[in-house]
């Protein structure tokens, strides 16, 4: 069941059980603006309190577009002012949604350019349509990836591949992304979406706390020594049985019935 949330000139938003839909919507290439980009940090904000809401769908409007990221014409006037106020929409952007306690899935149906590319690295996951290509191209204008890009880049694919598609500005076609790691699937054209909501459904099936508790302990690999993150993989692991869920999930498989997550 699909219900409008709220809607916002840039993004749309719309609910579909338990999980957030969010489309750029800036054609014709779904650019981002500083309004767009702090509409978003609220609106991922403002869904991490929302405790019936497990995943978060990224997508683009239309079918050629995922997003292509900034709109240079923003940077023509060399203000380096106005470009500390846009990297800094961008960082608060991604970085809140790279946190966002849930699972968040990027539904690349088109074009994923710079800014756009970075959204979709900020991610969980990142499900691909066919004829999409992806680029860090801002080296090509005098400019870098300043919204996590090279870091969040760098930790999927490798250092070789990041600085192919950094410093040489290489674009890779879906096909090529799958086979480094950047994205998880490659799907037929228009089928992102579905592919992103089915993968969604089946987040719904995990206990959210355990899901936010396993987020936290993946993403720790990237910066955190694995001597540091083994205690407290298991701290957390303990701090589960403060949660409902552990107990309802627990009883559900011993009953052999469906768990009925209370998200706390």
């Amino acid at each position: 069941m699909s219900q409008d949330l709220t809607t916002h000139a840039l993004l749309i938003e719309r609910i579909v059980g338990h999980t957030a839909v969010i489309s750029i919507n800036n054609p014709p290439a779904n650019t981002w603006t500083a309004q767009s980009l702090q509409a978003l940090t609220h609106k991922v904000l403002a869904l991490n309190q929302n405790q019936d809401i497990y995943a978060l769908v990224i997508t683009g409007e239309g079918e050629t577009f995922f997003s292509a990221g900034a709109d240079l014409t923003l940077f023509a006037d060399g203000n380096k002012q106005h470009a500390m106020e846009m990297a800094t929409d961008f960082g608060e952007a991604f970085a809140a949604l790279s946190a966002f306690r849930g699972v968040s899935i990027a539904a690349i149906n088109g074009y994923a350019m710079g800014g756009g590319l970075e959204a979709a690295l900020a991610c969980d996951i990142r499900i691909c349509e066919q004829q999409a290509k992806l680029a860090l191209p801002e080296a090509t204008v005098g400019l870098l990836p300043c919204a996590g890009g090279t870091q969040h880049l760098t930790a999927l694919v490798g250092e070789g591949w990041a600085k192919r598609m950094i410093l040489c500005g290489e674009h890779i076609t879906a096909a090529k992304a799958e086979q480094i790691g950047l994205v998880e699937e490659v799907v037929a054209p228009g089928h992102a979406l579905s592919a992103a909501m089915s993968l969604a459904e089946k987040v719904a099936n995990q206990s959210p706390s355990s899901v936010k508790a396993c987020k936290t302990l993946v993403q720790a690999a990237r910066t955190m020594p694995r001597a540091n993150a083994l205690p407290l993989e298991r701290e957390l692991f303990v701090a589960l049985f403060d949660t409902e869920d552990q107990t309802e999930g627990v009883n559900a498989f011993l009953n052999k019935r469906q768990a009925n997550w209370k998200n706390r």
